[in-house]
C-alpha cells in the first residue's frame, strides 16, 4: 500500500498550508510548518506533493499596474464569425502571445471570449484593439468596457468553501 496521498483529496492540513501560501508565498518552511502544526520535513514534503500534483501551479510577485505604467484596465468581449474548433484554436493561440492580455475566458452567452487587458494609455489600447485584436482571423465583433475603479481584486481562492 502506498503512503502517497491522493492529490485531489485535500485534507484540513493541506488546506491550512494552501491558505497560508496564498497569503504569503515567501513564508519560510519553518513558519509554514508551525502554522499547520507540522515539523518542517513533513511540511516541505506536503508542499512538494501539492506542487507535483498541480494543486500549486506556481509562485508569483503581484505588481501594482499603475506603478509600472499600466494605467488602463479594460474588459473586452470578442465574438467570432464561426465557433468551430480551428477558429477557436487560432484565436486562443494568438491571444496567448499577447502580453497585455492578462486573462482570457471562453464564454457562454452573447460573446465567445472575455478578455482582461491592460495598457499604458488609450492610444496603446486603441493600437492593441485595431492593429492586433481586430486582425485575428474570424473576429466578428469587439466590445470593450473600461474599468473606472478597481473595487475588489484578489488572487487567493476561497479554498475552505468546497
Amino acid at each position: 500500500m502506498s503512503n502517497k496521498r491522493d492529490p485531489f483529496k485535500l485534507d484540513p492540513v493541506d488546506l491550512r498550508l494552501l491558505g497560508q501560501l496564498q497569503g504569503d508565498a515567501r513564508i519560510t518552511n519553518v513558519a509554514l510548518a508551525e502554522s499547520a502544526n507540522l515539523s518542517p520535513a513533513p511540511c516541505l514534503r506536503r508542499v512538494r506533493d501539492l506542487e507535483s500534483a498541480g494543486v500549486i501551479r506556481g509562485y508569483v510577485t503581484l505588481l501594482d499596474p499603475e506603478a509600472v505604467g499600466l494605467n488602463v484596465s479594460v474588459f473586452i468581449q470578442v465574438s467570432l464569425e464561426k465557433q468551430v474548433g480551428s477558429a477557436l484554436r487560432t484565436f486562443e493561440e494568438t491571444i496567448g502571445g499577447y502580453p497585455e492580455v492578462m486573462e482570457c475566458y471562453l464564454m457562454t452567452g452573447d460573446s465567445d471570449y472575455l478578455l482582461r487587458v491592460v495598457a499604458s494609455d488609450l492610444k496603446a489600447l486603441q493600437s492593441f484593439i485595431v492593429d492586433r485584436l481586430a486582425c485575428i482571423p474570424n473576429v466578428a465583433n469587439i466590445r470593450s468596457s473600461m474599468a473606472l475603479k478597481e473595487v475588489k481584486y484578489k488572487t487567493a481562492l476561497p479554498i475552505g468553501l468546497a
